[in-house]
């Protein structure tokens, strides 16, 4: 399927949510070498924002409103999800709910 001019408002949308939430911070934390995937507290609030930002972009592609080549194409979803991907499994397995964070890891795994 081809992307549309709705898929990119969507996505122009999503961008501009992610810059309200300070999203390149977040980014620069878990770009920093010092940053260890591993070792991250699961209540990580950078962690978080990049993991609801993520999930939302996930659901999106999941139901068909989102275009999933154009979002691949800005948004570095395996990359990211390597360095938040443990937080969210921790989360996932101490809330004993394998729906949480689902979506971005289907953006990686599909």
């Amino acid at each position: 399927m081809v992307a549309t001019y709705d898929d990119a408002s969507i996505m122009l949308q999503l961008l501009r949510w992610s810059t309200e939430m300070n999203i390149d911070e977040a980014y620069s934390v878990i770009f920093d070498p010092e940053f260890d995937p591993n070792a991250t507290d699961t209540g990580n609030p950078v962690v978080g924002r990049i993991l609801m930002l993520g999930e939302t972009i996930g659901a999106m592609v999941k139901h068909g409103v989102l275009n999933r080549d154009l979002v691949l194409d800005i948004f570095w979803a395996d990359g990211i999800w390597k360095l938040v991907g443990p937080s969210a499994l921790k989360v996932r397995e101490s809330a004993g709910d394998a729906r949480l964070y689902e979506n971005f890891e289907a953006l990686v795994t599909s």
